[in-house]
């Protein structure tokens, strides 16, 4: 018996050996490199408009894709305002940080919410890499006119305020209207995939074969944006901007119109309305409904360069003017058209207003910001024939604001009797300067979002700044194929079970 089991012990060790020995080997052959997953990278941007401000996040993973991340949104935070007078409610709707100019200290107050909301989304470890920018447009293009050391401070305010934050502050500025409406455009063509797209088959990201590049229509409170890749080349490159995005070349043509926003074309409609009526204290207004009165003063005209300049049909001094409404379609119509100098192009077709160089419109273009919100009310955004668009305005122009205040009740009073001027304007704007026309028309799908992300010029932004982080290069490992690594485990636990069972075999004998 002893004998027996020093040969079934000696059997357990030659097995031990042997198999120690294969699972070495396979421990050891057909080794790889493996690639850890990339790193996922954040960044922040502030979009400061004029009459609201907003906190997207973005992320990315950091190996990027020629070059250029690829992006998506993970948070969309709308700033509130902070009250500037007792007399204020404690909470306001969001409002542009030009609105804060005297009082520049509430500017960097009001983004801390967001900024703190932020935080919360990033990890710790990663919080103090996040590049963190702030860009105001159009309402700090104005202030800056009127008044440059006030917009330096509301400037000097929110930077500060970004600089308490664990995040890497890259700068507070006012972009061009030409650099708005670029990033614009990138945006729109990122979300809607015209750049780069990922093939499940190849595993990769791609660039689409017949790739539809798409134009941008961005209406703000104080300007107005148009961006696209006109045919040929941009004949002006005064209008032109270039980019290199995923590894390829980019021409377009921009323009931004500065208090062409919706906004800033509301109040000079009402002074010029008002100065055609002067010095009557009563004003017709034909685009607003029939049984709506607004109380205006003169004195309000003077708060942005866009009206401040002085005319002498208004009189001297200040004084309190009503403006009633009339709910005249055509007659609203033909009001706005006289703010724009059509007169300047001639017979021109590759001009706006003003003498403003255009390319022809080419292809297809996103709408949104106000041009989507108002067509969005009117139930105008599914692709409504160009005369349909125009009987459903006629139509709703004509309606009395008792009439308008029993159907839309959770509408904002103040914002609801300026649909109707602002679809006509965004009418005008469309067919008379920007020279869409019937057939065309169809070609502007009105649209605020894609997929989870906004559509606006932040993600541009972004997504160009991008090209200016550098790139990680992956972290490496050793690694098994799959099943030869399974093999080596086991061989592993088999020569670990007979290491124990011959131990046990040695120790009782």
């Amino acid at each position: 018996m002893f004998k027996n089991k020093k040969h079934f012990t000696n059997a357990i060790v030659g097995a031990l050996v042997a198999l120690s020995i294969i699972a070495l080997v396979l421990s050891l052959v057909n080794i790889e490199d493996v690639a850890l997953p990339p790193t996922v990278k954040y960044g922040m941007v502030f979009d400061a408009g004029s009459s609201h401000t907003s906190l997207f996040v973005y992320k990315w993973d950091s190996d990027k894709e020629n070059n250029t991340g690829v992006v998506s949104q993970t948070l969309s935070c709308d700033v509130h305002a902070i009250p500037i007078s007792l007399s204020q409610p404690d909470s306001l709707p969001g409002q542009g940080i030009s609105s804060y100019a005297s009082d520049p200290p509430k500017a960097g107050d009001s983004i801390r919410e967001c900024l703190d909301k932020a935080l919360k989304l990033v990890p710790a470890t990663k919080q103090r890499e996040v590049p963190a920018y702030l860009g105001a447009t159009a309402g700090m293009r104005l202030l800056r006119e009127q008044n440059s050391s006030a917009a330096e401070q509301v400037l000097a305010e929110v930077a500060k305020t970004m600089q308490e934050y664990p995040v890497a502050f890259k700068g507070a500025r006012i972009l061009t209207g030409e650099e708005e409406a670029a990033y614009g455009w990138i945006t729109v063509n990122y979300l809607l995939d015209s750049f780069t797209k990922y093939s499940p088959k190849a595993h990769m990201w791609v660039r689409p074969e017949a790739a539809n590049i798409f134009g941008a229509l961005d209406l703000g409170g104080a300007s107005t944006q148009i961006s696209f890749m006109p045919e040929g080349s941009v004949v002006n490159w005064k209008e032109g901007s270039k980019f290199t995005l995923y590894g390829y070349d980019y021409s377009i043509y921009t323009h931004s119109y500065l208090c062409y926003g919706q906004n800033e074309m509301l109040k000079r409609l009402a002074k010029e309305l008002i100065a055609e009526s002067s010095p009557s204290a009563r004003v017709h207004h034909p685009c607003y409904p029939t049984d709506y009165n607004e109380t205006v003063s003169l004195s309000s005209f003077r708060t942005s360069p866009c009206t401040n300049q002085s005319d002498p049909r208004l009189g001297p001094g200040d004084r309190n003017i009503t403006l009633e409404g009339r709910g005249d379609a055509s007659g609203c119509l033909a009001a706005i058209k006289k703010l724009f100098n059509f007169s300047a192009c001639g017979q021109r077709q590759d001009c706006t207003f003003d003498g403003i160089y255009q390319p022809l419109v080419r292809g297809k273009f996103i709408a949104f910001s106000a041009f989507y919100y108002n067509f969005k009310f009117l139930n105008l955004t599914e692709g409504q024939t160009l005369a349909t668009v125009r009987e459903t305005i006629r139509r709703f122009c004509r309606r009395s604001w008792e009439d308008l205040s029993a159907s839309y009740p959770e509408e904002n009073p103040q914002r609801l009797p300026k649909y109707c001027t602002n679809a006509n304007y965004i009418l005008t704007l469309l067919l008379d300067a920007y020279k869409f026309n019937e057939t065309s028309w169809s070609n502007i799908i009105f649209q605020m979002k894609a997929g989870s992300a906004d559509v606006g010029w932040t993600l541009g932004y972004m997504l160009n700044l991008t090209n200016m982080i550098p790139a990680e290069a992956p972290v490496w490992v050793k690694g098994h194929v799959p099943s030869l690594w399974a093999a080596a485990i086991t061989f592993i636990i088999l020569t670990l079970v007979l290491g124990l069972a011959a131990l046990f075999l040695l120790l009782w004998v």
